[in-house]
């Protein structure tokens, strides 16, 4: 029986609707296995090496994850190869179930060390493209079963500048956080501002800037962001 029978039965553990393409052959799942069991065997000694042993933890070459006994971690996690992860703080990054964060990305709860805020939930079947930006200073939250793609930012933080005799970085920040919503679909290149609130199932279109607050099944798009349409 072929690799391609099986394979797409595991799948659908997962994801009843998997359905493999014909034009994937068993030497290319071969390899992908692989991989995936060279990405495991890393997670385990990666783990291991930070004193927890995580066993559905899946790790490329070149990630880097400080703090590691501080991060809540749901079961097959898959994190790409060069791949910046920080929690400064016990628990406050959070990360669900079959979630992947994708190649050279980059999420960091706080890098203020006189003054540790914030945190990161990112919810159960959570897809990150390349190259993302996640701060944490003033919270941020993602949804189950969202898709994002890549080089998608997350600021929860602004810097005060209303007083014009101190300079602006010694002014201090404010913080109010994010929240993103269940199955929303977000395009690349699209960054969402602090103070921000996007309801379930929104579609956020690429290069959007994005800042104030949207309400379920709605398409978000421009500089600054709009609703475009509601559905």
């Amino acid at each position: 029986m072929r690799i391609s029978f099986w394979f797409e039965k595991m799948m659908r553990l997962r994801n009843a609707q998997f359905s493999l393409s014909e034009n994937i052959t068993d030497y290319t799942l071969i390899l992908f296995i692989m991989h995936l069991f060279l990405c495991k065997i890393r997670g385990v000694f990666y783990s291991l090496f930070r004193g927890r042993v995580c066993l559905s933890l899946f790790v490329e070459r070149g990630v880097s994850m400080s703090y590691f006994r501080n991060m809540d971690l749901g079961k097959m996690l898959l994190v790409e190869k060069g791949a910046v992860i920080s929690a400064l703080a016990p628990k406050s990054l959070r990360i669900g179930n079959n979630v992947k964060i994708s190649a050279y990305s980059s999420i960091h709860v706080s890098k203020n060390y006189q003054n540790i805020t914030g945190f990161i939930h990112i919810g159960n079947n959570v897809g990150i493209g390349e190259y993302a930006n996640l701060g944490g200073a003033g919270g941020l939250e993602i949804g189950d079963n969202c898709i994002i793609g890549a080089y998608f930012s997350c600021h929860p933080e602004n810097h005060n500048f209303e007083d014009k005799s101190v300079l602006i970085k010694n002014q201090g920040v404010s913080h109010k956080g994010i929240v993103i919503g269940n199955n929303c679909w977000i395009g690349a290149k699209v960054t969402i501002l602090d103070g921000t609130k996007v309801g379930n199932s929104c579609v956020i279109a690429a290069g959007a800037v994005v800042k104030g607050e949207f309400p379920d099944h709605c398409v978000i798009g421009g500089v600054p962001a709009r609703i475009l349409r509601k559905y």
